[in-house]
Protein backbone atom coordinates (compact mmCIF):
# COMPACT_ATOMS: atom_id res chain seq x y z
CA UNK A 1 0.00 0.00 0.00
CA UNK A 2 2.69 2.58 0.95
CA UNK A 3 3.95 2.24 -2.88
CA UNK A 4 0.61 2.81 -4.41
CA UNK A 5 0.26 5.45 -2.39
CA UNK A 6 3.90 7.14 -3.78
CA UNK A 7 2.67 6.51 -7.12
CA UNK A 8 -0.28 8.44 -7.01
CA UNK A 9 1.32 11.15 -5.45
CA UNK A 10 4.09 10.92 -7.94
CA UNK A 11 1.40 10.95 -10.85
CA UNK A 12 -0.57 13.87 -8.78
CA UNK A 13 2.75 15.83 -8.94
CA UNK A 14 3.60 15.01 -12.82
CA UNK A 15 0.28 15.99 -13.32
CA UNK A 16 0.08 19.35 -12.06
CA UNK A 17 3.57 20.24 -13.27
CA UNK A 18 2.10 19.34 -16.75
CA UNK A 19 -0.71 21.69 -16.13
CA UNK A 20 1.83 24.61 -15.06
CA UNK A 21 3.85 24.19 -18.33
CA UNK A 22 1.03 24.34 -20.43
CA UNK A 23 -0.14 27.32 -18.76
CA UNK A 24 3.17 28.80 -19.27
CA UNK A 25 2.98 27.78 -23.08
CA UNK A 26 -0.31 29.14 -23.91
CA UNK A 27 0.66 32.51 -22.29
CA UNK A 28 3.59 32.72 -24.56
CA UNK A 29 0.80 32.17 -27.07
CA UNK A 30 -0.46 35.51 -26.20
CA UNK A 31 2.09 37.69 -26.74
CA UNK A 32 4.89 37.95 -29.88
CA UNK A 33 8.12 36.92 -28.49
CA UNK A 34 9.63 39.85 -30.89
CA UNK A 35 6.99 42.24 -29.26
CA UNK A 36 8.20 40.89 -25.58
CA UNK A 37 11.85 41.93 -26.03
CA UNK A 38 10.88 44.78 -27.58
CA UNK A 39 12.98 44.12 -30.68
CA UNK A 40 12.41 44.16 -34.45
CA UNK A 41 11.92 40.99 -36.63
CA UNK A 42 15.49 41.85 -38.30
CA UNK A 43 17.69 42.35 -34.97
CA UNK A 44 20.70 40.59 -34.43
CA UNK A 45 21.92 38.36 -32.17
CA UNK A 46 23.69 40.85 -30.55
CA UNK A 47 20.57 42.93 -30.25
CA UNK A 48 18.74 40.23 -29.36
CA UNK A 49 20.73 39.09 -26.21
CA UNK A 50 20.98 43.20 -24.90
CA UNK A 51 17.45 43.14 -25.18
CA UNK A 52 17.10 40.38 -23.06
CA UNK A 53 19.79 41.25 -20.75
CA UNK A 54 17.09 44.51 -19.81
CA UNK A 55 13.88 42.83 -19.77
CA UNK A 56 15.38 39.84 -17.35
CA UNK A 57 16.54 42.47 -15.05
CA UNK A 58 13.88 44.53 -15.15
CA UNK A 59 11.22 41.20 -14.20
CA UNK A 60 13.61 39.07 -12.19
CA UNK A 61 11.69 37.77 -9.11
CA UNK A 62 14.19 38.76 -6.94
CA UNK A 63 13.75 42.31 -8.04
CA UNK A 64 10.26 42.68 -8.98
CA UNK A 65 7.73 42.19 -6.41
CA UNK A 66 4.68 43.04 -8.33
CA UNK A 67 2.37 40.69 -9.41
CA UNK A 68 2.53 38.48 -12.73
CA UNK A 69 6.73 39.10 -13.01
CA UNK A 70 7.35 36.22 -12.47
CA UNK A 71 5.05 34.79 -15.30
CA UNK A 72 6.82 36.92 -17.19
CA UNK A 73 10.26 37.02 -16.76
CA UNK A 74 9.43 32.90 -17.89
CA UNK A 75 7.68 34.39 -20.76
CA UNK A 76 11.21 36.59 -21.79
CA UNK A 77 13.59 33.77 -21.08
CA UNK A 78 11.41 31.17 -23.40
CA UNK A 79 11.26 33.87 -26.27
CA UNK A 80 14.83 34.74 -25.50
CA UNK A 81 15.55 30.70 -25.67
CA UNK A 82 13.61 30.39 -29.31
CA UNK A 83 14.69 33.58 -30.88
CA UNK A 84 18.46 32.83 -30.10
CA UNK A 85 18.37 28.64 -31.62
CA UNK A 86 18.42 29.43 -35.43
CA UNK A 87 16.62 26.17 -35.98
CA UNK A 88 13.91 27.23 -33.89
CA UNK A 89 13.85 30.64 -34.55
CA UNK A 90 13.12 30.02 -38.71
CA UNK A 91 10.13 27.93 -37.30
CA UNK A 92 8.82 30.15 -35.26
CA UNK A 93 9.36 33.36 -38.05
CA UNK A 94 8.03 31.05 -40.85
CA UNK A 95 4.86 28.96 -38.95
CA UNK A 96 4.51 30.99 -35.49
CA UNK A 97 4.11 29.29 -32.04
CA UNK A 98 1.75 26.68 -33.59
CA UNK A 99 4.27 25.43 -35.31
CA UNK A 100 6.84 25.66 -32.86
CA UNK A 101 5.21 23.49 -30.43
CA UNK A 102 4.82 21.14 -33.36
CA UNK A 103 8.42 20.80 -34.16
CA UNK A 104 9.39 20.31 -30.40
CA UNK A 105 6.10 17.57 -30.15
CA UNK A 106 8.14 15.76 -33.08
CA UNK A 107 11.30 16.24 -31.54
CA UNK A 108 10.82 14.86 -27.99
CA UNK A 109 8.00 12.24 -28.90
CA UNK A 110 8.64 11.07 -32.33
CA UNK A 111 5.90 12.82 -33.87
CA UNK A 112 3.70 13.70 -31.14
CA UNK A 113 0.31 13.87 -30.12
CA UNK A 114 -0.73 17.11 -29.39
CA UNK A 115 -3.75 18.48 -26.87
CA UNK A 116 -4.53 16.29 -24.20
CA UNK A 117 -2.68 13.31 -25.63
CA UNK A 118 0.50 15.04 -24.49
CA UNK A 119 -0.51 15.64 -21.08
CA UNK A 120 -1.29 11.94 -20.06
CA UNK A 121 1.73 10.75 -22.14
CA UNK A 122 3.83 11.65 -19.09
CA UNK A 123 1.74 9.63 -16.82
CA UNK A 124 2.70 6.59 -19.52
CA UNK A 125 -0.83 6.38 -21.19
CA UNK A 126 -0.19 5.66 -24.77
CA UNK A 127 -3.53 6.13 -27.14
CA UNK A 128 -1.88 4.16 -30.04
CA UNK A 129 -0.46 5.68 -33.25
CA UNK A 130 2.80 8.02 -34.01
CA UNK A 131 0.87 11.26 -35.15
CA UNK A 132 1.84 13.07 -38.32
CA UNK A 133 -0.18 11.19 -40.42
CA UNK A 134 -1.45 14.37 -41.46
CA UNK A 135 1.68 16.25 -41.76
CA UNK A 136 2.04 17.70 -45.07
CA UNK A 137 4.87 18.73 -46.59
CA UNK A 138 6.61 22.00 -46.53
CA UNK A 139 6.06 24.14 -49.59
CA UNK A 140 8.70 27.24 -50.45
CA UNK A 141 7.96 30.29 -52.26
CA UNK A 142 9.75 30.53 -55.58
CA UNK A 143 14.00 30.27 -56.64
CA UNK A 144 14.68 33.67 -57.86
CA UNK A 145 17.48 34.30 -60.31
CA UNK A 146 19.30 37.08 -60.78
CA UNK A 147 21.78 37.41 -63.43
CA UNK A 148 25.64 38.50 -61.85
CA UNK A 149 27.54 40.18 -64.89
CA UNK A 150 31.00 40.09 -63.87
CA UNK A 151 34.39 40.42 -66.01
CA UNK A 152 37.04 38.22 -67.23
CA UNK A 153 39.49 39.40 -65.15
CA UNK A 154 37.10 39.15 -61.72
CA UNK A 155 36.66 35.50 -62.49
CA UNK A 156 40.58 34.97 -62.93
CA UNK A 157 41.59 36.27 -59.46
CA UNK A 158 37.90 35.63 -57.52
CA UNK A 159 36.29 38.42 -56.34
CA UNK A 160 34.10 39.86 -53.21
CA UNK A 161 31.03 41.76 -54.10
CA UNK A 162 28.58 43.51 -51.91
CA UNK A 163 24.91 43.82 -53.15
CA UNK A 164 21.76 45.41 -51.91
CA UNK A 165 18.80 43.18 -52.13
CA UNK A 166 15.28 43.72 -51.57
CA UNK A 167 12.57 41.45 -50.61
CA UNK A 168 9.24 40.62 -48.85
CA UNK A 169 9.43 39.68 -45.33
CA UNK A 170 6.57 38.49 -42.94
CA UNK A 171 4.76 41.28 -40.93
CA UNK A 172 5.68 41.04 -37.77
CA UNK A 173 2.48 40.69 -35.94
CA UNK A 174 1.15 38.38 -38.90
CA UNK A 175 0.10 35.51 -36.94
CA UNK A 176 -2.26 38.01 -35.13
CA UNK A 177 -4.16 38.39 -38.80
CA UNK A 178 -5.14 34.49 -39.18
CA UNK A 179 -8.55 33.01 -38.74
CA UNK A 180 -9.95 29.71 -38.77
CA UNK A 181 -11.56 28.11 -42.33
CA UNK A 182 -11.87 24.41 -42.95
CA UNK A 183 -11.70 24.77 -46.09
CA UNK A 184 -8.28 26.29 -46.34
CA UNK A 185 -6.11 23.02 -47.19
CA UNK A 186 -2.79 24.84 -47.09
CA UNK A 187 -1.13 27.37 -48.33
CA UNK A 188 -3.23 29.12 -51.48
CA UNK A 189 -5.28 25.87 -51.75
CA UNK A 190 -8.98 25.84 -50.81
CA UNK A 191 -11.16 22.34 -51.00
CA UNK A 192 -15.03 23.11 -51.21
CA UNK A 193 -17.97 20.49 -51.66
CA UNK A 194 -20.27 21.43 -54.70
CA UNK A 195 -23.51 19.63 -55.09
CA UNK A 196 -23.49 18.40 -58.53
CA UNK A 197 -27.18 16.14 -57.75
CA UNK A 198 -29.48 15.23 -55.44
CA UNK A 199 -27.62 13.06 -53.62
CA UNK A 200 -24.29 13.63 -55.41
CA UNK A 201 -21.62 16.14 -53.81
CA UNK A 202 -18.20 16.66 -56.07
CA UNK A 203 -15.12 18.24 -54.07
CA UNK A 204 -13.64 21.57 -55.80
CA UNK A 205 -9.83 22.50 -55.29
CA UNK A 206 -9.40 26.10 -56.39
CA UNK A 207 -7.00 28.24 -55.90
CA UNK A 208 -7.05 31.25 -53.00
CA UNK A 209 -4.33 33.50 -51.87
CA UNK A 210 -5.90 33.87 -48.33
CA UNK A 211 -5.56 30.84 -47.41
CA UNK A 212 -2.26 30.01 -45.35
CA UNK A 213 -2.57 27.01 -44.06
CA UNK A 214 -4.53 24.02 -43.11
CA UNK A 215 -7.26 25.49 -41.17
CA UNK A 216 -6.51 29.06 -41.60
CA UNK A 217 -7.37 31.72 -43.78
CA UNK A 218 -5.65 35.59 -43.83
CA UNK A 219 -8.43 38.31 -42.23
CA UNK A 220 -8.14 40.76 -44.69
CA UNK A 221 -7.60 44.23 -43.15
CA UNK A 222 -6.09 43.02 -40.21
CA UNK A 223 -4.87 46.31 -37.90
CA UNK A 224 -1.78 44.85 -36.73
CA UNK A 225 -0.88 44.37 -40.46
CA UNK A 226 -2.15 47.29 -42.64
CA UNK A 227 0.45 46.64 -45.65
CA UNK A 228 -0.98 43.01 -45.86
CA UNK A 229 0.95 39.97 -45.18
CA UNK A 230 4.71 41.28 -46.07
CA UNK A 231 6.45 44.14 -45.86
CA UNK A 232 9.95 44.85 -47.88
CA UNK A 233 12.86 44.50 -46.37
CA UNK A 234 16.36 45.80 -47.75
CA UNK A 235 19.47 43.21 -46.74
CA UNK A 236 23.05 43.35 -47.97
CA UNK A 237 24.86 40.39 -49.35
CA UNK A 238 28.38 39.23 -49.79
CA UNK A 239 28.93 37.44 -53.07
CA UNK A 240 31.97 35.45 -52.92
CA UNK A 241 32.96 34.86 -56.66
CA UNK A 242 35.67 32.30 -56.76
CA UNK A 243 38.80 31.83 -58.91
CA UNK A 244 37.46 29.77 -62.33
CA UNK A 245 33.67 29.83 -61.90
CA UNK A 246 32.15 28.97 -64.92
CA UNK A 247 29.47 31.23 -66.91
CA UNK A 248 25.99 30.00 -65.72
CA UNK A 249 26.81 29.02 -62.23
CA UNK A 250 24.92 29.82 -59.76
CA UNK A 251 25.83 31.27 -56.01
CA UNK A 252 22.88 30.58 -53.82
CA UNK A 253 22.06 32.71 -50.84
CA UNK A 254 19.13 29.58 -49.29
CA UNK A 255 15.97 30.63 -47.85
CA UNK A 256 17.07 34.40 -48.85
CA UNK A 257 13.52 34.99 -51.56
CA UNK A 258 10.34 36.14 -50.24
CA UNK A 259 8.61 34.83 -47.44
CA UNK A 260 4.95 33.94 -47.29
CA UNK A 261 2.97 32.68 -44.60
CA UNK A 262 2.96 28.66 -44.41
CA UNK A 263 5.54 28.68 -46.66
CA UNK A 264 9.20 27.85 -46.69
CA UNK A 265 11.51 31.03 -48.58
CA UNK A 266 12.85 30.25 -51.96
CA UNK A 267 16.58 30.81 -52.58
CA UNK A 268 18.43 33.98 -53.97
CA UNK A 269 20.12 32.36 -57.03
CA UNK A 270 22.83 35.03 -58.67
CA UNK A 271 23.27 33.28 -62.14
CA UNK A 272 27.48 34.08 -63.09
CA UNK A 273 26.91 36.12 -66.42
CA UNK A 274 30.66 36.48 -68.20
CA UNK A 275 31.13 39.59 -70.24
CA UNK A 276 33.30 39.36 -73.53
CA UNK A 277 36.96 40.26 -73.34
CA UNK A 278 38.68 42.93 -75.63
CA UNK A 279 41.13 39.96 -76.84
CA UNK A 280 40.90 36.84 -74.71
CA UNK A 281 38.19 34.64 -75.33
CA UNK A 282 36.99 31.35 -72.64
CA UNK A 283 36.08 27.83 -73.11
CA UNK A 284 35.94 26.20 -70.00
CA UNK A 285 39.58 26.15 -68.60
CA UNK A 286 41.54 27.17 -71.36
CA UNK A 287 41.42 30.92 -72.63
CA UNK A 288 41.94 31.61 -76.62
CA UNK A 289 43.70 34.74 -78.17
CA UNK A 290 44.60 35.51 -82.08
CA UNK A 291 47.57 37.48 -83.08
CA UNK A 292 47.95 38.74 -86.12
CA UNK A 293 51.80 39.04 -87.16
CA UNK A 294 53.79 40.04 -90.87
CA UNK A 295 54.73 37.76 -92.94
CA UNK A 296 58.69 38.62 -92.14
CA UNK A 297 57.77 37.71 -88.71
CA UNK A 298 56.26 34.31 -90.14
CA UNK A 299 59.42 33.66 -91.93
CA UNK A 300 61.97 34.63 -89.30
CA UNK A 301 60.64 33.77 -85.96
CA UNK A 302 59.75 36.72 -83.54
CA UNK A 303 59.30 37.01 -79.77
CA UNK A 304 56.18 38.50 -78.26
CA UNK A 305 55.56 39.75 -74.83
CA UNK A 306 51.59 39.34 -73.67
CA UNK A 307 49.72 40.37 -70.78
CA UNK A 308 47.80 38.61 -68.96
CA UNK A 309 44.16 39.07 -67.57
CA UNK A 310 45.76 39.81 -64.00
CA UNK A 311 48.34 42.29 -65.19
CA UNK A 312 51.85 39.95 -65.19
CA UNK A 313 53.51 39.53 -68.29
CA UNK A 314 54.95 36.83 -69.70
CA UNK A 315 56.87 36.22 -73.34
CA UNK A 316 56.55 33.94 -75.90
CA UNK A 317 59.59 32.80 -78.54
CA UNK A 318 59.15 31.72 -81.90
CA UNK A 319 61.80 30.10 -83.70
CA UNK A 320 60.06 28.37 -86.52
CA UNK A 321 58.53 29.44 -89.58
CA UNK A 322 54.68 30.34 -88.71
CA UNK A 323 52.33 28.63 -90.53
CA UNK A 324 48.93 31.07 -91.28
CA UNK A 325 46.47 30.03 -88.65
CA UNK A 326 48.96 28.46 -86.88
CA UNK A 327 48.23 27.14 -83.48
CA UNK A 328 50.42 27.59 -80.32
CA UNK A 329 49.44 25.84 -77.16
CA UNK A 330 50.95 27.64 -73.89
CA UNK A 331 50.48 25.54 -70.37
CA UNK A 332 49.48 26.97 -67.54
CA UNK A 333 48.34 30.03 -69.15
CA UNK A 334 44.40 29.84 -69.00
CA UNK A 335 42.30 30.21 -66.58
CA UNK A 336 42.02 28.77 -62.63
CA UNK A 337 40.66 25.13 -62.38
CA UNK A 338 37.46 24.30 -60.62
CA UNK A 339 36.40 21.35 -58.36
CA UNK A 340 39.38 21.15 -56.58
CA UNK A 341 41.69 19.66 -59.41
CA UNK A 342 44.12 22.70 -58.99
CA UNK A 343 46.15 24.39 -61.19
CA UNK A 344 45.74 26.40 -64.64
CA UNK A 345 43.95 26.02 -67.77
CA UNK A 346 46.39 26.45 -70.75
CA UNK A 347 46.27 29.17 -73.19
CA UNK A 348 45.96 28.75 -77.61
CA UNK A 349 47.55 31.49 -79.84
CA UNK A 350 46.16 31.39 -83.10
CA UNK A 351 48.03 33.00 -85.55
CA UNK A 352 47.18 35.39 -88.53
CA UNK A 353 49.84 36.00 -90.58
CA UNK A 354 49.50 39.52 -92.43
CA UNK A 355 50.55 39.14 -95.81
CA UNK A 356 51.76 42.86 -97.65
CA UNK A 357 49.11 43.85 -100.71
CA UNK A 358 52.04 44.16 -103.19
CA UNK A 359 55.74 43.97 -103.34
CA UNK A 360 58.16 46.02 -105.70
CA UNK A 361 60.16 44.55 -108.33
CA UNK A 362 63.24 44.87 -106.60
CA UNK A 363 61.18 42.93 -103.04
CA UNK A 364 60.19 40.21 -105.31
CA UNK A 365 63.56 39.81 -107.00
CA UNK A 366 64.97 39.68 -103.01
CA UNK A 367 62.62 36.98 -102.39
CA UNK A 368 63.60 34.78 -105.18
CA UNK A 369 67.00 35.01 -104.54
CA UNK A 370 66.45 34.65 -100.75
CA UNK A 371 64.46 31.86 -101.15
CA UNK A 372 65.61 29.80 -104.13
CA UNK A 373 62.28 30.47 -106.21
CA UNK A 374 62.34 30.31 -110.02
CA UNK A 375 61.83 33.41 -112.07
CA UNK A 376 59.07 33.54 -115.08
CA UNK A 377 61.67 33.22 -117.41
CA UNK A 378 62.45 29.04 -115.95
CA UNK A 379 58.86 28.21 -116.26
Amino acid sequence: MPSLRQSSKTMLTNFLLTLLLLQISTTHAAEDFYKLLGISRSASQKEIKKAYRSKSLEFHPDKNKNEGAAEKFAEIAYAYEVLTDEEKKNIYDRHGEEGLKQHEQRQGQGGGHGGFEDIFSHFGFNFGGHGGGRQQREQSTPNVNIPLRVSLKQLYLGDTIEVEYVRQTLCVNWQECMKANQECQGPGIKVRMQQIAPGFVQQVQQRDERCIGRGKMWSSNCRVCPGGQTQSEKIDLTIDLQKGMYPGEPITFEGVADEKPGMTPGDLNFIVTQESHEYYHRDGDHLYVTMEIPLVDALTGFKHEFEHLDGHKFVVNVDDVTECDHVMRVSGKGMPRRGGRGGYGDLFITFDVDFPETLTVEQKKGIRKILGGRGSDEL
